[in-house]
């Protein structure tokens, strides 16, 4: 029985393993969160931190259970660069460098802050992606006295919890400028360049001496309350801490997090030492690549949001990152190609998941099923479309309007949806070679001309894909001549579209006129 139990587990997708097991392990109602520092443009590494816990949240709800999903903006992280994208700006902001990112001026004026401008940045890829959390910026949270208690008792029990960070964090010992807490200087404002020197209750005092590299403390003296709210929780007691204020039942992370000596263990051991809690169920994911560099927000390495956006519809680029194993580094590599494979193949997940056959697929295809099932929420009302992709860039390459097509698919759905970005496919010159064709029809030569006079009138797309096989088979002429023949009669290169679809398209009658 118990392998019988756990063969069954290995065919559930991923979010549905870990719905599994937090229903088994929980009680409800559960809370599922995340969090993210601001500090750069959204990309689809950052994408993740949002996208995985939102298809946590909707497994659970698939289930018939309760669940919230809470998504911490970190922006009291402190400003340690300059991301590409402001490289304009770098004088206005290098100045604010170690301040925390809620204080660092928005050098374009649309928000209140450097952290909040990022933030705006990923609450509108989080619309577009359909995920639905309650956000909340931990600045508001620190404001209102959320984390004071925490502090208090890291900074009450300051030698056992120097203890328990080195312990879990793989060091014999910590620095001795080490402490629970990051002074915000009142001098400079920074809070990377601070280190507290004395505590008693409620009131501690810091010096802002500190060389973090990217930047340099004042040289400030002062003394702080708990209470004044000038203070940030260093991160690896920042992390539990959140997570016990919210009575977190989930919460995952990079695999920087989840390594031995990483974040994750001093969390579990703060819950097991200091609060005497079991901690939350953790969950560790791989990372995301561009073109076999991790993504980084402050560099710019990647193809931002926006740009993969412009390129394909959210659903896709959401089965793209959901439907691989949760600890599988995803490398993106955004050329024609690889993107039409994945529309390709998120279509036929779709298809499989509206055969009403899932529980009786494979275990590959089921969990293929499921990634759709997670990604087509932003579209849950039609799951899809109903004409490829494919098909329809081949119908622009004949010429014909949207309208044209509309009529022609009885899709109108599917050119309402897909039209922009088979437009920004054309503009960006993106369209493979394959399909980026005209119809400029010659007479057929040799086998060719046997498959043409064959077609009949109103034969399907695959129907006559498969007769220029049968065609070359009785010919005794290799396939792959074969299909050169036929492309170079109807459009004067050796490579096309899907045969069978480009004659549908053109219309039999038609193809045999201009090249019989």
């Amino acid at each position: 029985m118990p392998e019988e139990k756990e063969d069954a587990k290995k065919s559930l997708h991923w979010s549905e393993q870990l719905a599994q097991e937090i229903i088994e392990k929980k009680n409800e109602p559960y809370v599922i969160s995340g969090g993210l520092t601001t500090s750069g443009p959204t990309h689809l590494g950052t994408v993740c931190e949002f996208l995985f816990p939102q298809a946590i949240v909707d497994a659970l709800r698939y289930s018939g259970k309760k669940a919230k999903y809470i998504f911490v903006a970190d922006i009291a992280d402190s400003f340690d660069g300059v991301p590409s994208v402001f490289e304009q700006y770098k004088s206005q902001l290098e100045p604010h460098l170690g301040k925390p990112l809620t204080d660092v001026p928005d050098p374009t004026g649309t928000t209140a802050s450097f952290g909040d401008y990022f933030l705006a940045d990923a609450r509108a890829a989080m619309d577009r992606f359909g995920v639905r959390p309650e956000i909340v910026r931990a600045t508001d949270l620190y404001k209102k006295g959320a984390f004071d208690k925490y502090a208090k008792l890291f900074l009450a029990h300051e030698e056992q919890v120097r203890e328990i960070v080195a312990r879990s964090s793989l060091r014999d010992k910590l620095p001795d400028w080490w402490s629970p807490i990051m002074a915000t200087c009142e001098n400079c404002g920074r809070n990377a360049t601070t280190h507290v020197t004395k505590h008693t209750g409620d009131e501690y005092e810091y010096v802002c001496d500190r060389d973090v590299k990217y930047t340099k403390g004042c040289g400030h003296t002062g003394k702080n309350k708990i209470s004044d709210h000038r203070y940030k929780l260093t991160w690896r007691l920042h992390w539990p801490a959140w997570q016990d204020y919210f009575g977190t039942t989930a919460e995952g992370g990079g695999m920087d997090h989840f390594t031995r000596g990483g974040s994750r263990d001093t969390l579990e051991a703060i819950y097991k030492d200091m609060f005497k809690k079991e901690p939350s169920i953790g969950y560790m994911f791989g990372f995301i690549l561009f073109e076999g560099k991790k993504y980084s927000k402050s560099k710019g390495t990647g193809m931002g949001v926006k740009e993969l956006m412009e390129l394909l519809p959210p659903e896709v680029m959401k089965y793209m990152l959901l439907k691989p194993d949760l600890q599988e580094n995803v490398d993106i590599v955004p050329k024609p190609v690889n993107m039409l494979r994945v529309i390709d193949d998120y279509e036929k997940a779709l298809d499989l998941l509206k055969s009403g056959k899932v529980d009786s697929l494979s275990r590959a295809d089921r969990k293929r099923a499921q990634a759709a099932r997670l990604a087509s929420e932003t579209d849950s009302e039609h799951r899809g479309w109903k004409t490829p992709f494919l098909d329809l860039i081949l119908y622009r390459n004949l010429q014909w309007s949207w309208d044209e097509i509309a009529l022609k698919t009885e899709d109108t759905l599917a050119v309402q949806k897909l039209s922009p970005y088979i437009d920004a496919w054309q503009k960006k010159n993106f369209i493979p070679e394959e399909y980026a064709f005209r119809y400029t029809p010659q007479k057929a030569k040799g086998a060719a001309h046997k498959f043409f006079s064959a077609i009949k009138p109103d034969m399907p797309a695959l129907e006559i894909h498969n007769l220029a096989f049968t065609t070359a088979k009785e010919t005794d002429t290799p396939p792959a001549k074969m299909f050169e023949e036929c492309y170079t009669a109807l459009l004067s290169k050796a490579k096309g579209p899907k045969l069978g679809k480009l004659i549908e398209a053109l219309g039999i009658e038609r193809v045999k006129k201009d090249v019989l």
